[in-house]
């Protein structure tokens, strides 16, 4: 499998990067997949009680679709092995001291941490400062 597997590598490296765009999580039990297609969901996953979706804000407003809260994405740069172990629980650990919630979505290369608008930018310091003081 490809991707850095070593924890303080992926913490010296993870180059946090917070997105411009704003995200909501939104959910159906029933939805087609062209209608998922044309909502452009930045993540969907199939769960027993419906179809969840992370999708940009402004799409969401534009098909007036229900959510409960506004959402920022920070990007580890890191190239992620899907066999690392430590980098989801180190970055929700620094988060947690900060009273921030996070929404971690693993991918094939990244990770990706879905935090509340209101904390992305205090978010991206504490992660910022994570992998500062693990420069190797």
């Amino acid at each position: 499998m490809s991707g850095e597997t070593k924890l303080a590598r992926l913490l010296a490296t993870m180059s946090p990067e917070l997105s411009a765009q704003s995200f909501v999580f939104y959910t159906t039990k029933a939805m087609s997949w062209p209608d998922i297609g044309r909502l452009q969901p930045k993540s969907y996953f199939q769960e027993k009680e419906g179809v969840s979706l992370i999708v940009e804000h402004s799409i969401a407003d534009l098909n007036n679709l229900h959510y409960e809260g506004v959402y920022r994405c920070i990007t580890l740069n890191v190239h992620s092995s899907l066999e690392a172990v430590g980098l989801t629980a180190a970055v929700s650990d620094a988060l947690t001291q900060h009273n921030i919630s996070a929404n971690v979505v693993a991918a094939y290369f990244h990770d990706h941490i879905f935090v509340n608008n209101k904390d992305a930018k205090t978010a991206l310091e504490v992660l910022t400062a994570l992998s500062n003081t693990n420069q190797m």
